[in-house]
């Protein structure tokens, strides 16, 4: 298992540099400019649904985005009203149109005027609303004018992609009746996918602290006593585990910190399909490496014997038949995520894949004391804010919500733990980077064996709370995001404070301090669980 072993940890890397953010995607509100609002320019940026019927039949709704000036739409569906679409003439609509406007929705093409000016011609000439045809498929902010204290338009203004607006242009063309409906509806405060995510992130946190005693085996099982044995006789110190054990330091911390902002800046800037291929597949090997560990794992606490008939394959020399059905299986799986990975419910297949990688994790990389996790987290909360919020006024991007947006084909990174919004009317996913449950993880782990070891209660020792304040600080990650209308935001500027910051208060009144942050002795075979290691049935 050397060579899989080399390779989860190369994954673990590209987990932990990958993403460490959460935010949501197609939000309803979009980013913010700087432009002073004026009472006739103060609309929020939102987000418009268009419903289109071409001939009576229904299409595909299309979103759009309102104008900061103008009616604001209405948001429930029932209170719109839907209205035929007529094609301004001129096409530009930036002069009076010859078309009959009267009653109707005027559809012009963006350019050579204002888009205040678009929708004066319009409203002039009759028309309850203005759909704009963008030039290319993202939208635009419609904003006003510098002298729009002197603008006095009541009609409906919303933007449309290009694809989107050309098709219900041709339709007019080809004599067929158009019609919209123009709404926003308006996003729950609190979409229930949040807590799934929520327990998500902080049950993979819970299973990796638990896992040697969850897949521990019951020493009075004769089978197991037989295999004990035989480890014996093969003159075995240690559990093959605590070999392939990645104690982090100090200097590692800071290396990390550097290689992930280079990492980052590579995907920033030759972000393409090919560059996100290569991650799906080394995600793919983790996440093979990662479910094989923890299926096997579970399968051979209740039946020990059956990682007993092996055969003998070439490179890979005796092999346990039981791990090589289990490694197809993963396979398999990884395989069908492949393929599925655009599919509706492709989230179940990335989470499945990625918190079985992130449970191996947290059992090979340990941190020895507080001294290590105090650099590691330290650094990884500048350089989480740094590339989130500080970044924009070096690259005019915020690099890593850009990153986590994947590139322009669709395709994106999957080091995320995802999930629908599906009480959301507007749809979309919440997501957070793997970097936001290993890096806290590796912490609460560490205390979890500390608390073990040293035989502390619940109450006095430190895993309980730090897990408190992991599931606090997650709480106010999606807080942060809801308050700062969906804009990405930087988990671990939440969730280093409530765990890091909780184990020194914690250590100071409990005069534990210098003990956390020297820790790291050796701990004695006899204080360690045993646990069927998966790994060495293959």
């Amino acid at each position: 298992m050397a060579m899989a072993s080399g390779l989860l940890r190369l994954v673990f890397l590209l987990s932990l540099i990958a993403l460490s953010l959460a935010r949501g995607e197609k939000d309803m509100v979009l980013d913010v400019d700087s432009t002073p609002d004026t009472p006739s320019c103060s609309n929020p940026y939102l987000m418009a649904k268009v419903k289109n019927w071409v001939n009576g039949h229904e299409g595909e709704t299309i979103e759009g985005a309102g104008a900061k000036f103008g009616a604001l739409l209405p948001s429930k569906e029932e209170k719109a009203v839907q209205l035929p679409v007529v094609i301004s003439n001129p096409l530009n609509g930036c002069s009076a149109s010859s078309s009959k406007l009267s009653g109707a929705i005027a559809l012009s093409t963006r350019g050579d005027c204002d888009f205040s000016v678009k929708a004066e011609v319009a409203q002039s000439g009759g028309a309850k609303a203005l759909v704009v045809i963008n030039n290319e498929e993202d939208l635009a902010k419609m904003a006003c004018p510098d002298n729009s204290t002197s603008l006095n338009i009541s009609i409906f203004v919303v933007m449309v992609p290009k694809s989107d607006g050309e098709a219900l242009k041709k339709s007019i063309e080809d004599g067929k009746k158009v019609e919209l409906l123009l709404y926003s509806p308006k996003r729950p405060v609190v979409d229930y996918s949040v807590v799934f995510l929520w327990l998500m992130a902080v049950g993979t946190i819970i299973v990796a602290s638990f896992w040697s005693k969850i897949t521990a085996p019951e020493k009075s099982d004769e089978n197991y006593n037989e295999l004990a044995e035989k480890e014996s006789n093969a003159g075995t110190a240690k559990d093959d585990s605590e070999d392939e054990v990645m104690n982090l330091s100090v200097a590692g911390a800071v290396c990390f910190v550097i290689t992930a902002s280079t990492f980052l800046l590579l995907l920033y800037f030759f972000m393409s399909t090919w560059f996100i291929w290569v991650l799906i597949v080394l995600f793919c090997i983790g996440g093979i490496e990662g479910m094989h560990n923890c299926v096997l794992s579970l399968i051979l606490r209740k039946w020990r014997s059956g990682g007993q008939k092996t055969i003998t394959l070439p490179l890979l020399d005796e092999v346990s038949i039981l791990s090589l059905v289990v490694l197809a299986f993963c396979a398999a799986f990884a395989v069908f995520w492949v393929v599925t990975r655009r599919a509706s419910y492709s989230w179940i297949g990335q989470d499945v894949l990625g918190i079985c990688l992130m449970i191996t994790v947290l059992q090979i990389a340990r941190l020895p004391n507080i001294k290590v996790a105090t650099v590691l987290l330290c650094c990884a909360f500048v350089y989480d804010i740094f590339w989130v919020f500080l970044s924009p006024l070096i690259f005019k991007d915020s690099v890593m919500v850009t990153v986590a947006k994947g590139d322009s084909s669709g395709e994106a990174l999957p080091m995320l733990l995802r999930i629908p919004r599906f009480f959301d009317p507007w749809g979309g996913v919440n997501m957070i980077g793997f970097g936001d449950v290993l890096f806290p993880g590796l912490l609460i782990v560490f205390t979890y064996r500390f608390d073990k070891e040293n035989k502390k209660s619940a109450f006095n020792g430190y895993f309980p709370w730090l897990l408190i304040g992991y599931g606090i600080g997650l709480g106010l990650t999606y807080l942060g995001l809801y308050l700062m209308n969906g804009n990405g935001q930087p988990a671990l500027l939440y969730l280093v404070p409530c765990t890091l910051g909780v184990t020194v208060i914690l250590g100071l009144i409990r005069h534990e301090l210098k003990q956390l942050w020297d820790y790291g002795a050796e701990v004695s075979p006899s204080s360690v669980e045993p646990s069927v290691d998966a790994s060495r049935s293959v």
